[in-house]
């Protein structure tokens, strides 16, 4: 049963939203889970992934990887991490991206943004 009359539940307008969201709102979208102790620590299930965190691949073919984040591309809703990379047919690296709801932050990087 729809809770709110202002929020639309319609599957189609909701899923536009999502995927059209601005940078502002894509950065909670784009949340990862927390190692059980950096979450008894924090207080906090998940945290907005950023670079240089340090994480684990949970779920998927890369699962078992660990790294540090080296880019955060939200137009695609994708993660890099810096030792996870594939050979093209001509030789040449690229990296492999993740969705952020794959991966797990062991590591933080605290600043004075995030204390």
């Amino acid at each position: 049963m729809k809770t709110h009359v202002e929020v639309s539940s319609s599957r189609r307008k909701c899923r536009k939203a999502h995927f059209a969201a601005p940078s502002h709102i894509k950065y909670r979208i784009m949340s990862a889970a927390l190692s059980k102790d950096l979450k008894t620590k924090h207080n906090a299930r998940s945290l907005p992934i950023r670079r240089d965190d340090e994480v684990t691949v949970a779920r998927g073919n890369y699962k078992g990887n660990k790294g540090k984040v080296t880019t955060v591309y939200r137009k695609k809703n994708c993660v890099y991490i810096e030792k996870l990379t594939k050979n093209k047919a001509n030789g040449a690296p690229y990296q492999i991206p993740l969705h952020p709801s794959s991966l797990v932050i062991t590591k933080l990087k605290l600043d004075t943004d995030r204390q």
